[in-house]
């Protein structure tokens, strides 16, 4: 049964499509079967792996309000074993359509039970709010990575975020664990992303990816080709980057070709 990991933070333009594209590329180069399912009505996951959204007929907003099977709209990119539950601008509506839903903070829950065992990992890219679909994310999920970018506001709206994580875990999800925090655009030139990492890595301890993602010129340029950075240029330091954050989660969940016992040298 796969992974199902969620992107969140309701802060935007912290990096978590960016996150959710390059990370389930870097996992799907590595051999594992990956899906990302498209949960932000802006639908930039679905555009950043090179699928027009005008021609979205059908996506995560039929499943969540139709019951459709999610099966049947599946689309497969570029990269082998990546595929692809679309979004679409409809989805700004489903929340208000899901309120008189019964369990409503369960639908992508059933939804993603129809898929997982297809998976290694399942990643929803979330929307940057804690409205309902969010919710929705956070209780279908096993863990959450939560990218911080490497700025002073940054730091603002997690305790916002990790008291709506805390809820679920107490009414909705208790399995809800915490994957990482991911810092994203650090320069190490900067005094202020420095002290940001320092902080985090003081606060939350282990709990933090040992995996900076730079601030990198091709992780924003291979969005407008609609290919992830391993395609667009797998030497740049962006794409390398996410290929050791992916790594790094294989090894959290000892998915590694290597042993721990070997892992350790004496």
């Amino acid at each position: 049964m796969g992974k199902v990991i969620a992107l969140a933070n309701q802060k935007g333009g912290v990096g978590k499509t960016t996150t959710a594209i390059n990370l389930a590329a870097s996992l799907a180069v590595l051999e594992k079967k990956v899906l990302i399912i498209d949960a932000d009505p802006q639908a930039n996951a679905t555009s950043g792996i090179g699928f027009d959204v005008r021609n979205v007929k059908t996506s995560i907003y039929e499943c969540v309000v139709d019951d459709l099977d999610p099966r049947n709209i599946i689309l497969k990119s570029e990269i082998n074993g990546l595929d692809l539950i679309p979004s679409h601008i409809d989805l700004v509506g489903a929340e208000i359509e899901m309120l008189n839903l019964p369990n409503r903070e369960k639908v992508l829950s059933t939804v993603i039970s129809k898929v997982r065992d297809d998976y290694d990992f399942v990643l929803i890219d979330c929307s940057p709010s804690l409205g309902l679909i969010t919710v929705n994310a956070l209780t279908a999920a096993d863990s959450i990575i939560i990218p911080v970018q490497c700025e002073y506001f940054a730091l603002e709206g997690l305790g916002k975020l990790l008291n709506t994580i805390k809820i679920i875990q107490t009414r909705l999800n208790p399995e809800l664990e915490i994957e990482g925090f991911l810092l994203t655009m650090y320069d190490s030139r900067l005094n202020l992303a420095n002290q940001v990492l320092e902080e985090v890595r003081t606060h939350f301890g282990d709990m933090v990816f040992e995996t900076l993602i730079n601030r990198n010129i091709k992780l924003s340029e291979a969005p407008s080709f609609g290919i992830p950075a391993v395609l667009y240029d797998a030497s740049s330091k962006g794409a390398t980057s996410y290929m050791d954050l992916a790594r790094e989660v294989l090894q959290k969940n000892d998915l590694t070709k290597i042993k721990n016992s070997e892992k350790v040298i004496e």
